[in-house]
């Protein structure tokens, strides 16, 4: 066998390898999107409390879409999921509830758009709070006006209110801006041992390793969330 023949059947072995690492590369993203997508359907419904209260036998549901993003109840910080916009059922255990959420409209922009700007115009409302009664095994919804153009949006933004629906169609409470001044927290079971032991060694603070991973993506901006995804996915 020809010396030739011998680096020509080494470069072709080489060369297998080198593509099913390529063909990973392209199907791993896709594999992990669906794998994102199937447990969503299984995390749609959030606890929105600690330990495990009696009354959770007979708990509330509060229905969000995606444009309304809740990020407190009870006091209680809500996780910001890795795919925005996604609409959740949120638990609520019977009796006085409090509800901090944003709602958020996006708008494509026209023309040309400059390299490393962003595609979309983002418009927010403030802050908004819903402090209602839930009966049990009651669920609720949001109701609110939605704008048709981005000027509208803008325009109305500002004095945006939601308003909390029971199943009935009867309005329980209207939203108002909210002051985390005149933030209530309502009582809640303290984090059970075996909620600790799920989460992670409890710290100094008394959060978990989870607990504080939540709190850090809750904080980091946009770029640093892709920075990290990156990292992650590398």
């Amino acid at each position: 066998m020809s010396i030739s023949r011998v680096l020509r059947v080494s470069r072709s072995e080489l060369r297998y390898p080198a593509r099913w690492l390529q063909l990973v590369r392209v199907l791993f993203p896709a594999l992990l999107l669906s794998a994102l997508v199937g447990c969503s359907s299984a995390v749609t419904k959030l606890e929105t409390w600690e330990g495990d209260p009696a009354t959770a036998v007979n708990a509330a549901t509060l229905k969000a879409p995606g444009a309304i993003q809740v990020s407190r109840v009870n006091g209680r910080s809500m996780t910001n999921y890795l795919m925005d916009d996604l609409a959740l059922d949120y638990a609520l255990l019977p009796g006085e509830n409090e509800v901090v959420f944003t709602y958020k409209t996006i708008w494509a922009k026209s023309g040309v758009v400059d390299n490393g700007e962003s595609k979309v115009h983002v418009i927010k409302s403030k802050p908004q709070v819903a402090r209602f009664e839930a009966s049990p095994n009651e669920t609720y919804r949001f109701e609110f006006d939605k704008p048709e153009s981005r000027q509208q949006a803008e325009q109305v933004m500002p004095e945006f209110s939601a308003a909390i629906v029971g199943s009935d169609g009867q309005t329980r409470v209207q939203s108002s801006d909210w002051s985390p001044a005149e933030s209530t927290s309502v009582g809640r079971t303290p984090l059970s041992g075996s909620t600790a032991a799920a989460g992670g060694t409890l710290s100094e603070d008394g959060m978990t390793s989870l607990e504080r991973l939540k709190a850090i993506w809750a904080t980091a901006t946009d770029e640093e969330k892709k920075t990290f995804l990156r990292w992650a996915f590398e």
